[in-house]
């Protein structure tokens, strides 16, 4: 049984791994979040909520007793301001294990002209989540880096993966394949250790996703 803290918890993937963590597994979650009132439906004895912002790094540090993987779905302006909190906060902590959720283009890694309307659509939010990457990379953790095509709501789990420095495959893929790797990660630590990783649903290539 792994504890798993789960930063910025009402986000959509964040939300859909919740579900497969309770249902699927006995891992008990601890909940990180603004405003974290808005997660009371799920506080249980295998759920705490806690109250805090990302930036907060004596708050992490106390929220991450006891636990064995932080897994970060964690978005804004400061994105690159939350990572290194978070880099902090897990050395002072003593836990090792991240997953955090990046963007597709960091590395301007996607071809194309997907590549190219993708870069020109996100714009400076691939530089700010780039930036934040590198802080990960740089730190001495055992991080996966996750790096999702654009993403979709269907209810499905249906991916492949390519690493750094490899180019990226696909235009989309869904929020729920996204969860399923967090969760599998928790289940089995030495997957996708130390590796940034792109994830999209095979047989999407194309110039944009689908519905633009």
């Amino acid at each position: 049984m792994a504890d798993v803290l789960i930063l910025g918890a009402n986000g959509q993937i964040a939300r859909l791994s919740e579900n497969i963590f309770l249902s699927d597994t006995g891992d008990d979650l601890k909940l990180y979040l603004r405003r974290a009132d808005r997660l009371r439906d799920l506080a249980n004895d295998r759920v705490e909520l806690i109250d805090g912002d990302a930036t907060d790094v004596d708050k992490l540090v106390e929220s991450m007793k006891d636990v064995q993987m932080v897994y970060a779905n964690l978005a804004g302006n400061n994105i690159e301001d939350q990572a290194k909190a978070v880099v902090e906060a897990m050395s002072k902590a003593g836990v090792s294990r991240l997953v955090w959720i990046s963007t597709l283009g960091i590395y301007d890694e996607v071809p194309g002209k997907f590549g190219k309307w993708n870069n020109e659509t996100l714009g400076d939010y691939i530089t700010r989540y780039a930036a934040a990457a590198k802080v990960i990379e740089g730190s001495d953790l055992d991080y996966t880096v996750i790096r999702p095509a654009w993403l979709t709501n269907k209810d499905e789990v249906d991916y492949e993966t390519t690493q750094k420095g490899e180019a990226f495959k696909g235009t989309e893929v869904s929020r729920k394949s996204i969860a399923q790797i967090v969760v599998d990660i928790a289940q089995v630590p030495s997957k996708f250790s130390k590796e940034s990783i792109g994830v999209n649903k095979p047989n999407t290539d194309g110039d944009k996703p689908s519905w633009y």
